[in-house]
């Protein structure tokens, strides 16, 4: 039975890496398909009731809107950078500070994209330090490599706190085994550590040679 249960439960995952990535399919079309899949998978063989499955549709429309409204910010920067001709400006000033690549790559991807992962999170960086790491004049692909990889290191902070804060704190607090594991410990100090925590290894990580 366990080998069926894990079919199902990664089905809406195949047929997305199916119809999207192997056949191409516009994702206008694979993803309706991909949520209709979990649909029936949760109500033919999870038994899930219709208004908990309208429930978690209607909440997951919400959760789009909101990381749509989020990355329009960014789309937005990118095309008024564009159309008013300042992204001319913020070429040459990054090719002035080095001709290195690497500091390019530094400066650009992790400096700036840190800055708009903080902001905007979401994967915004990729959307706007790519396309200015080609237009300094990165090859595509190293552009988006670069973008990509390096956003990593400040993902558990993007969107203004949002995995610390919501992820970790609405995952933790109020928890029985957290709260006996912090005994007098005010939940807002153990939330700090874990961001100082993640900081340093962040830190480490990508200081070490």
């Amino acid at each position: 039975m366990a080998p069926s249960f894990f079919f199902l439960a990664a089905m809406p995952v195949l047929t997305v890496l199916i119809f999207l990535v192997a056949l191409r399919w516009p994702a206008k079309y694979a993803m309706p398909l991909a949520y209709f899949v979990t649909v029936v998978i949760a109500w033919w063989a999870w038994g899930t009731d219709a208004s908990v499955i309208a429930a978690a549709s209607i909440h997951g429309v919400v959760t789009m809107l909101n990381i749509l409204y989020i990355i329009f910010g960014a789309i937005l920067l990118l095309y008024t950078l564009r159309e008013s001709g300042a992204i001319r400006t913020l070429r040459n000033a990054f090719t002035a500070i080095s001709p290195d690549r690497r500091i390019q790559a530094i400066v650009v991807a992790w400096l700036f994209g840190a800055l708009i992962e903080g902001a905007a999170g979401f994967g915004t960086p990729a959307a706007v330090a790519a396309p200015l790491l080609v237009a300094i004049g990165f090859p595509a692909m190293a552009a988006v490599l670069c973008a990509l990889i390096i956003q990593s290191t400040c993902v558990s902070f993007g969107a203004a706190g949002t995995p610390i804060l919501v992820g970790v704190h609405t995952g933790l607090s109020g928890q029985p085994l957290v709260d006996s594991q912090l005994g007098t410990l005010p939940f807002s100090d153990y939330l700090f550590e874990i961001a100082v925590n993640v900081g340093c290894t962040l830190s480490l990580e990508y200081s070490y040679p």
